[in-house]
C-alpha cells in the first residue's frame, strides 16, 4: 500500500541544486532525497509547511528532495523500515514502534527544544467548550476520539494514564475510537461525533491560545479552530519531544549535510524552523535513543497487552 503512495502520489516535489563539495558516488545509490510526513493533519497543509524542506536540503544535498504524506502514521513506519524514505519527524511511540521491528532500521538525531528549553510536550484531553463537561469524571459513560493508533499522545500516553488512574477505557467510555489523526480527531469533536479528543500541545504558554506549539496552535494558525470552541480538561506528565529521524544506512556524508542543516535551523532559515515543527521554540537539540527508552518500554508493553 505505501508503495502505491510513494510511486502515485501528485502531491510529491523536487529541487534539482548544485552539488556540495563531498563526493559524489553516493548519488549513484540514493538519487532522490525522501522525507515522509506522518498523517494527523490534512495533506495540503502538510506539504505547504513542509516545503521549505525540498530547497533547504535539495540545495545543499544536490539532488532532488520529495515530501511523501502518508495518511496515517504507519504509512511513514513502513516506508521507514522498508527503505523507501530517508528520513522523517516522528513522535515517540511510533519512533518506538519502528525500533522495537527493527532497531536497526532509523536513527534519532534530533528533538524540538521548546520556548522554554524544555525537550518534552503534554497530551490534554478536549471537550466541546458547550458541552458543559469540566472533567473526566464527568465523561464517565461518554464517548472518546484518539487520534491514532501510533500516536504518543494521542493514544499511547492517556491510555497509559488512564489506566493508571484506575480509569479501563473499554469499560469507562460509551466507545472510543480512532479519529483519524490529531486534527482530524478535533474536527470530530467539534462536529459532535465524540464527546472529548486528545492531541499534543508545547504544555507552554496560553491554552486559551492553543499554547505555543502543537497541534490546536497549527489549526489555529491555518483558521481552522477557535479555542473558545474547545475546553481543556487534563493534561497528561511531560512526554519526550519526538524525533528527527535518519535511515540508519543512508550515506556518511547526507547524514552530516541533514544534521548540519538542522543544528543551525532555527538560527539560519528560522521560518523553516517554525513551520516543521508546528511552533516557535529553541531549535533542535541532540539526542540518541536513550532518550526515549521509557517511551519503548511502554510501547512494549501496550502491545504485550493487546495480544
Amino acid at each position: 500500500m505505501f508503495r502505491t503512495l510513494l510511486l502515485g502520489t501528485a502531491a510529491a516535489v523536487a529541487l534539482v541544486a548544485a552539488a556540495p563539495a563531498f563526493a559524489q558516488d553516493w548519488k549513484q545509490d540514493l538519487p532522490v532525497f525522501r522525507i515522509g510526513l506522518l498523517g494527523g493533519e490534512n495533506e495540503a497543509d502538510r506539504l505547504r509547511n513542509n516545503e521549505c524542506l525540498i530547497e533547504a536540503l535539495g540545495s545543499r544535498l544536490g539532488v532532488p528532495v520529495e515530501l511523501f504524506p502518508a495518511p496515517d502514521y504507519a504509512g511513514v513506519m513502513q516506508g521507514l523500515l522498508a527503505d523507501q524514505l530517508e528520513m522523517s519527524f516522528l513522535g515517540a511511540s511510533s519512533y518506538a514502534g519502528i525500533y522495537l521491528q527493527d532497531p536497526e532500521a532509523v536513527e534519532p538525531v534530533f528533538v524540538g527544544a521548546e520556548a522554554d528549553g524544555s525537550l518534552g510536550y503534554k497530551a490534554v484531553m478536549y471537550v466541546r467548550a458547550d458541552s458543559g463537561i469540566t472533567s473526566i469524571e464527568e465523561l464517565e459513560g461518554r464517548s472518546l476520539a484518539y487520534a491514532d493508533p501510533n500516536s504518543t499522545s494521542g493514544y499511547l500516553v492517556p491510555r497509559a494514564e488512564l489506566a493508571q488512574a484506575g480509569i479501563n477505557d473499554e469499560e469507562y467510555f460509551s466507545r472510543t475510537g480512532f479519529g483519524g489523526g490529531h486534527e482530524q480527531a478535533v474536527t470530530a469533536v467539534l462536529n459532535g461525533q465524540y464527546d472529548a479528543g486528545v492531541t499534543w500541545v508545547s504544555g507552554i504558554g496560553e491554552p486559551s491560545e492553543g499554547y505555543t506549539r502543537g497541534n490546536l496552535r497549527r489549526m489555529i494558525d491555518n483558521g481552522l479552530l477557535d479555542m473558545a470552541d474547545l475546553r481543556i480538561i487534563w493534561e497528561s506528565n511531560l512526554i519526550p519531544n519526538g524525533p528527527a529521524v535518519l535511515r540508519k544506512d543512508i550515506p556518511a556524508e547526507v547524514r552530516e549535510i541533514v544534521v548540519d542543516y538542522l543544528a543551525t535551523q532555527h538560527e539560519t532559515d528560522r521560518d523553516c524552523y517554525v513551520s516543521v515543527s508546528f511552533g516557535d521554540g529553541q531549535g533542535w537539540a541532540p539526542v540518541d535513543h536513550s532518550f526515549f527508552e521509557g517511551v519503548v518500554s511502554m510501547r512494549r508493553a501496550e502491545l504485550a497487552g493487546s495480544r
